[in-house]
């Protein structure tokens, strides 16, 4: 492949000029292809120069946890389902401005929960998907929404609306991938989560039915913000995973210790949020005295495996850790190294100057 011999004149003298040309276009054709070895194949396995241009690599399967299509009711057990949707859209809410900015849109605030269930905002609507219950939205101080059976239209009106009164937002890409969908409907029987899909007890009043939602929403909320993290855990894993190979293979890091002291910035920045500014490691002081909410929430929390993937996320955060230190003390013995090559060097100058002194 790629030799091209031109028209020999003697055999092909009435069909030159159009052999000539075919001739030109294949050089120029076999002209770009790289020069490498390859394996013997067909030369009709050989793809074409389009389909080698590099592509937009694919988003990895979102992190947060889905029911099983196994478990999913039959078609015929859907008519009374609801959906509730969870997303993490910034990284702090103006809960006091937003709320007052609903209620100029004609939402109704719902104030009947307890004192103690502070950093969070409770909004009805009107507009529900479904007629079997009430749509609720509930906003939480750290950044997370939850929608209970509200219809697709509104939901994007009130993200519209959410998007002025958020702190330091997310990328709309990454806010609607790692979302949280879960089905719910009312019925007979005690509230539970089960086989992925929501039970609430139809008997109960709507004061105990918001607290239900709200150890549900609470969870769930929980398990977006935490699918966030993860994702920019996976960013800086990925800016930094060419560091092993370069040290590996004797090369030079090209890294500052500007550029160092930022991503061990990023690392603790990353750890504070997820160990101490937020509820994946405790249950929240408030269920310590609801033993019936404690135990929605735990089992919501066991469902989407937040236990789990906190452990693994502080694992890889030790391991980026060690890996950032080692270039840090990497870089501090090359600056320790130059400043003792620049004493030898001044002390050199300062000898030949003195023995320059004695022998002039």
């Amino acid at each position: 492949i790629g030799e091209v011999y031109p028209p020999f004149r003697d055999h092909f003298d009435t069909l030159r000029t159009v052999n000539y040309k075919h001739g030109l276009s294949s050089a120029r054709k076999f002209m770009k292809i790289p020069t490498r070895s390859y394996s013997v194949v067909s030369t009709s396995k050989i793809l074409p120069k389009q389909s080698i241009l590099p592509t937009k690599r694919p988003p990895k399967a979102p992190r947060t946890k889905q029911p099983s299509r196994a478990n999913q009711p039959q078609v015929s057990e859907t008519e009374d389902l609801m959906q509730c949707t969870a997303f993490a859209t910034a990284d702090e809410y103006h809960l006091g401005n937003l709320c007052h900015d609903l209620t100029s849109y004609g939402y109704v605030e719902i104030t009947s929960l307890p004192r103690d269930a502070a950093n969070v905002l409770v909004i009805g609507t009107e507009n529900a998907a479904k007629e079997y219950d009430p749509g609720m939205i509930f906003f939480f101080r750290e950044g997370s929404v939850v929608f209970w059976n509200v219809e697709e239209k509104t939901m994007k009106k009130i993200m519209q609306v959410l998007e002025r009164h958020e702190i330091q937002p997310y990328e709309v890409a990454l806010v609607h991938w790692e979302n949280e969908e879960i089905n719910y409907r009312r019925g007979e029987g005690q509230s539970k989560l089960h086989r992925g899909e929501i039970l609430l007890n139809s008997d109960l009043d709507i004061d105990e039915v918001i607290l239900q939602k709200f150890a549900f929403s609470n969870a769930l909320c929980l398990s977006v913000k935490l699918a966030i993290w993860e994702s920019s855990l996976d960013n800086f894993v990925e800016s930094i995973q060419s560091i092993p190979e370069i040290l590996k293979s004797r090369k030079k890091v090209k890294l500052s210790h500007a550029d160092v002291m930022q991503k061990i910035g990023e690392l603790f920045a990353l750890r504070h949020c997820i160990n101490l500014s937020s509820d994946l490691l405790i249950t929240p002081d408030f269920y310590w005295d609801r033993e019936n909410l404690e135990e929605l929430y735990d089992k919501t929390c066991q469902f989407l495996s937040i236990n789990r993937r906190v452990k693994v996320m502080n694992e890889k955060l030790q391991h980026c850790m060690e890996l950032t230190d080692l270039m840090r003390n990497h870089l501090n013995e090359k600056r320790a190294l130059r400043l003792e090559w620049m004493i030898v060097i001044l002390i050199t100058i300062e000898v030949m100057f003195e023995l320059a002194r004695v022998v002039f």
